[in-house]
C-alpha cells in the first residue's frame, strides 16, 4: 500500500491541474445531442419492466392462435381477479401491465359496441363483465401504468379484408379503449396478418389517433413510432444497443433482425427497443407448461434492461383468471435476487475523481461524485473539447465483485460509443471489461475480481460523454462465467477479459 500512495497522489495532483476556479455564475448544462426521448418515452424507460398478460379464449381452449370461431361461452374464468394481477406486477417491480384486450381471434375483453364477439356474449359476470375496466382500476390502485394490445389481425370480424371498412372498425375499437378507461401509457400492436385475405393496415392514421386520444402514451410496434421490437421473442437485445434509429429504414412486419437488435448510432429518431419474452414456453397459459426459473429471468434481465431496453415479461393468467402460484413463486424469487444483488453497491461511499469537470474541478454541478446518485438528472460532465475521458473510483477498501452498472442521462441523448473499465492490481491497471453503448442502463457481468480502485475510460463518444451512475455489485446467483464457453460471435462488442496491457493501463500509470 505504501508503494501505491505516491501513484494515487500523483493522479490526484494531475486531476487538480486540469481544474479551474469555480465562477460565481452557474455553468449551463451541455447541449443535447439529437435525437432525445419525449416525456412519455422517458417515463417508459424509467419503468424498466412491464408485465404482459395474454388472456382470452385461447386460455380455455389450450391454444396459442385462436381461429375466431370458438364459442364465447368458453370464456368462463371462475375467480378472475385483476387486483391480483396488478399486485403481482407492483410487488415484482414492473412499472406497467399490458393486456391483450383483443388477440388474433378477435374476441374482445371489453364489451365493444362494434362486435358481438366479446365478454358481453360470455357467461362470465353474466355478460356484464369488462376485463379492461377491472384491470384499469386495479392498476391505478397499485400505482402501475396500463397498456393495451389490440391485434390488427382479426380472424372473426367479417369485414376483415375490406381495407376501408376494417380500418374504420379497428380505429373505432381503439377509440373505445382509449376513451373509456382513463390514462393508457402504452399501446401494443404488430403487423400480424394471416389467412388468404389481403389486408392493408393504415398505421399512420392509427398512430395519429392514438396520440390524439392519449397524451402520455407510447406506441410499440416492429418499427415504432415510439418503441421498437428488439427482433426476437427471447428477451435478448444486441450487445450494442442504440435507442437511436431510422424509422424510414424499416416497415411494420418487415424488419432486419440485426438493425432492430442494435439500433443505429446515426439514427435520426429516438425509438428504444422493447424485449418481449414469456415466462412459459407459450404466450397463453397451458396446464402442461412450467415457468422459467428465477436465475433464467435474471439472465434475461441482464440482456434486456441491462442493455438499454425495457423488458416486457409475459405472465399469462390461468383458466381460473389468476396468475398461477408457481409463476408467482418464480417472480418473488426473481425480485428477491435482484434486491440482494443491487441493494449493496460497493461504490456507494467511494471517492470519485475525473480528469476534467465541466466548469472546473470545483464545480459541484457536474462533479464526478454525482455518479454515485441513482438519478439520471444528476451527472458528471467533462470539460468541453477533451479527447480523453477518465474517472477514478476509490472504494475505500478492497471488494470482490462481478457486476458493473453504468447509466447515461439519456434526456440529453445517447453518447457513449465504446468504453472500458480497469482495476488496479500490483500498481498496474488491468482491463476487466470492454463494451459498447450505455444508454439508460448497462449491466456488465464478468468473472469475480477483487480491487479497491477502478477506472472508467470512455474511448469514443458521439459528443462529450455524460455519466449519471456507476455502481459495483456482487451477483452470487448467476452461473460462474466459463470464459471458454463465452459467446464469441463475430458481432459481439462486449469482451470479457483480465488483461495487463501496455496500452491504456500503463499509459495512465506513466502519466501519474
Amino acid at each position: 500500500m505504501a508503494a501505491l500512495l505516491p501513484v494515487l497522489l500523483a493522479h490526484l495532483l494531475l486531476l487538480c491541474a486540469h481544474g479551474a476556479t469555480a465562477s460565481a455564475a452557474a455553468t449551463p448544462p451541455p447541449l443535447p445531442i439529437l435525437p432525445v426521448p419525449s416525456y412519455a418515452q422517458l417515463q417508459w424507460q424509467l419503468s424498466e419492466m412491464a408485465l404482459f398478460l395474454h388472456f382470452g379464449p385461447n386460455t380455455f381452449t389450450d391454444s396459442e392462435w385462436g381461429t375466431g370461431r370458438a364459442d364465447p361461452s368458453v370464456f368462463a374464468p371462475s375467480a378472475l381477479d385483476a387486483g391480483q394481477w396488478a399486485r403481482v406486477a407492483a410487488r415484482g417491480g414492473f412499472g406497467r401491465v399490458v393486456l391483450t384486450a383483443k388477440h388474433h381471434d378477435g374476441f374482445c375483453l371489453w364489451p365493444s359496441a362494434l362486435t358481438n364477439y366479446s365478454v358481453a356474449a360470455s357467461p362470465w359476470r353474466a355478460g356484464a363483465g369488462d376485463v379492461v375496466a377491472e384491470l384499469a382500476a386495479a392498476a391505478r390502485a397499485e400505482g402501475v401504468g396500463l397498456g393495451l394490445y389490440l391485434s390488427p389481425w382479426d380472424r372473426h370480424e367479417p369485414v376483415y379484408g375490406d381495407t376501408v371498412a376494417y380500418n374504420e372498425h379497428y380505429m373505432g375499437q381503439m377509440t373505445e379503449l382509449l376513451t373509456r378507461y382513463g390514462e393508457v401509457e402504452e399501446v401494443w400492436l404488430d403487423g400480424a396478418k394471416g389467412d388468404a385475405k389481403k389486408m392493408n393496415y393504415m398505421f399512420d392514421a392509427w398512430f395519429a389517433l392514438i396520440h390524439q386520444l392519449q397524451q402520455r402514451v407510447v406506441i410499440f410496434s416492429d418499427a415504432g413510432p415510439d418503441t421498437r421490437w428488439v427482433g426476437d421473442e427471447a428477451g435478448v437485445a444486441g450487445y450494442t444497443c442504440w435507442s437511436t434509429f431510422n424509422k424510414s429504414s424499416v416497415t411494420i412486419g418487415h424488419t432486419t433482425e440485426e438493425y432492430s437488435r442494435c439500433g443505429d448510432p446515426f439514427g435520426q429518431d429516438w425509438v428504444p427497443a422493447e424485449c418481449d419474452v414469456s415466462i412459459r414456453p407459450g404466450w397463453f397459459w397451458h396446464a402442461s407448461e412450467k415457468p422459467k426459473n428465477a436465475t433464467t429471468l435474471l439472465d434475461i434481465y441482464y440482456k434486456s434492461v441491462g442493455r438499454n431496453c425495457l423488458l416486457i415479461l409475459n405472465v399469462p393468467p390461468n383458466s381460473s383468471g389468476l396468475i398461477s402460484n408457481e409463476d408467482i413463486q418464480v417472480l418473488q424469487e426473481f425480485t428477491e435476487i435482484r434486491h440482494t444483488i443491487f441493494s449493496h453497491n460497493f461504490a456507494t461511499n467511494a471517492t470519485v475523481t475525473a480528469n476534467s469537470v465541466r466548469g472546473g474541478q470545483d464545480n459541484l454541478q457536474f462533479a464526478p461524485s454525482n455518479v454515485l446518485e441513482n438519478n439520471i438528472y444528476s451527472y458528471w460532465a467533462p470539460q468541453e473539447g477533451q479527447t480523453c475521458w477518465e474517472m477514478l473510483f476509490d472504494l475505500g477498501q478492497s471488494a470482490s465483485f462481478n457486476v458493473l452498472q453504468l447509466q447515461e442521462p439519456i434526456q440529453l441523448g445517447q453518447r457513449v460509443i465504446e468504453f472500458h473499465v480497469d482495476i488496479l492490481i500490483d500498481e498496474l491497471w488491468q482491463t476487466i471489461i470492454e463494451a459498447t453503448t450505455i444508454g439508460y442502463k448497462r449491466l456488465l457481468k464478468f468473472p469475480v475480481t477483487e480491487s479497491r480502485y477502478l477506472k472508467l475510460s470512455i474511448d469514443s463518444a458521439r459528443a462529450d460523454p455524460l455519466i449519471s451512475f456507476f455502481g459495483v455489485f456482487m451477483d452470487p446467483f448467476s452461473d460462474k462465467y466459463n470464459l471458454e464457453n463465452y459467446d464469441k460471435r463475430t458481432n459481439s462488442s462486449e469482451v470479457i477479459m483480465l488483461r495487463t496491457g501496455n496500452a491504456a493501463g500503463n499509459r495512465s500509470t506513466a502519466a501519474m
